[in-house]
């Protein structure tokens, strides 16, 4: 998990560099992020060809 700000430049950087990234881990939303448990994430590919997620909420949304 990532703080927003982090997120913020990640995502820049992933924008920048032409990276392939998608809202869903199934890779059927290109090009997009997520909302979930509202927050936000982003599927992607490392260059060793790793699946990378970048979320800033927690799987399930942060609990009281």
């Amino acid at each position: 998990m990532v703080s927003e700000e982090e997120f913020d430049a990640a995502y820049a950087q992933i924008r920048q560099r032409g990276i392939e990234h998608y809202a869903d881990p199934h890779r059927k939303q290109p090009g997009t992020i997520n909302h979930n448990d509202g927050g936000r994430g982003v599927y992607f590919m490392d260059p060793a060809g790793h699946a990378m997620e970048l979320i800033t909420v927690p799987y399930g949304g942060w609990t009281s």
